[in-house]
């Protein structure tokens, strides 16, 4: 169903706005600053929006307050970092593995604990310790292998930054797997709240393992009305769309075309409710 700004999105964002006041180090009257904004948004939100759409106005707010054109600079650049350290132990679960879609998608869904919004959190370390004993709560691997084998172009839409490194890992073993598929990675059109932009893509080097593309949206999530033209036709007519993180499903829900593949954990009651699942589960489902 649906997803769209409740009591608690609300109350998520003002504690979002004090998590940035931690982050970039305000001082008391900076930080009061920015969180009493926020808790003014907060009081007149539109009802109809989802909650990235709503939360793109408030990051707007808190940069324009803070004098920063990227509140997150900094942890996204750590968080990166942290998620490099897994990379040589994630080949060789790869390299060992029988079914590696299986294993390529649990690590791409592993990396999106890493999410500085969420209302929940989880230690990626915890998580990679465990994600592969773990069983997907909707499971729709073999449908999306199906999805896989027809499909001759693949638009695959990222969520933050750290958790890009693991798609890149996924992306790779795709094309290893499907020779003949032909890979988009898509990222936001400019700095929001951890997600990933072109800047970390192509520091991440995805320019020279498949097409990058900008998708021009300012929210934490695909909306399609925001995005470019070139964006809104690759959305269009790709052949199968994957889909990362919760930002992304709230935005895409329900599914505005056939093909269209969720992958993400579940951080939120809002969107555990939306799923009919728990937070802490892992999501693959397709439309």
């Amino acid at each position: 169903m649906p997803v769209t700004i409740e009591n608690a999105c609300v109350e998520c964002i003002i504690n979002q706005s004090r998590r940035v006041t931690e982050a970039i180090r305000a001082d008391s009257d900076l930080s009061r600053r920015i969180v009493g904004r926020v808790e003014e948004m907060g009081a007149c939100f539109d009802g109809t929006k989802s909650p990235p759409e709503v939360a793109s106005d408030v990051y707007e707010q808190m940069a324009e307050l803070a004098g920063m054109e990227d509140l997150y600079g900094e942890l996204k650049a750590h968080a990166t970092e942290k998620a490099k350290h897994f990379v040589p132990e994630l080949y060789k679960e790869l390299e060992a593995s029988e079914d590696k879609l299986l294993t390529a998608i649990k690590i791409a869904v592993a990396g999106n604990v890493i999410d500085l919004a969420a209302e929940v959190s989880f230690d990626l370390h915890e998580e990679m310790a465990k994600i592969f004993t773990t069983d997907f709560a909707h499971d729709d691997v073999a449908g999306l292998h199906q999805s896989l084998q027809k499909a001759s172009t693949l638009l695959y839409i990222g969520d933050n930054v750290g958790e890009h490194i693991f798609d890149y890992l996924c992306i790779e073993t795709l094309q290893t797997l499907y020779p003949e598929l032909e890979v988009y990675y898509m990222v936001r059109g400019n700095p929001i709240i951890n997600d990933v932009t072109m800047k970390e893509a192509q520091e991440a080097g995805f320019e020279g393992l498949c097409h990058l593309v900008d998708s021009g949206v300012n929210t934490p999530g695909f909306v399609y009305e925001r995005a470019t033209q070139e964006s809104q036709h690759l959305f269009d007519t790709a052949d199968l769309v994957i889909t990362k993180g919760m930002g992304n499903y709230e935005c895409l829900s329900p599914s505005p075309r056939t093909e269209l593949c969720y992958l993400l954990k579940v951080k939120c009651n809002v969107v555990a409710r939306s799923l009919a699942q728990e937070v802490g589960d892992i999501i693959c489902m397709m439309n």
